[in-house]
């Protein structure tokens, strides 16, 4: 299961290290892409075939929608090579989206893993704590209905 929060500290080439519990359960050529909110998502190659089969549905072909959607995430996505010490380059265009910096937060969300710079996702973090709780009460009403 994907879950924690981990540091990473990306070099000028762009590489980073990729938290190993996280490496072990993407298995090998996980696939990186961008995601909603600037942040990128890092998923194993097989719930990358099973997302891209949510994502577009068999509307493909007429839907705008799902097209822009194929356009944004599916087209954006890189099959990444972990080298022997658990390091992926990340590929310019994504990090660019990102806006990644030296620190880099890998966050697991048990079935993808979330990329963010560090100075974003603190901020992220911090509204997250002020806004949970609305989000877990409205959740608690809706299923006493």
């Amino acid at each position: 299961m994907l879950i924690g929060s981990y540091l990473g500290i990306l070099s000028d080439a762009r590489r980073v290290a990729v938290p190993k519990k996280f490496l072990i359960e993407l298995g090998e050529n996980p696939v990186l892409a961008k995601w909603y909110e600037d942040c990128l998502i890092l998923v194993s190659s097989d719930f990358w075939d099973k997302l891209s089969v949510r994502l577009t549905g068999d509307k493909r072909a007429f839907d705008l929608g799902v097209r822009d959607i194929e356009r944004f995430i599916l087209g954006s996505a890189f099959e990444v090579e972990p080298d022997e010490q658990g390091r992926i380059v990340i590929p310019e265009i994504l990090f660019n989206y990102a806006k990644l910096e030296k620190e880099t937060i890998f966050v697991g969300l048990i079935d993808r893993v979330e990329v963010w710079p560090k100075s974003v996702w603190d901020e992220k973090s911090e509204s997250l704590a002020k806004t949970t709780k609305e989000y877990l009460e409205n959740l608690a009403k809706n299923e006493k209905r």
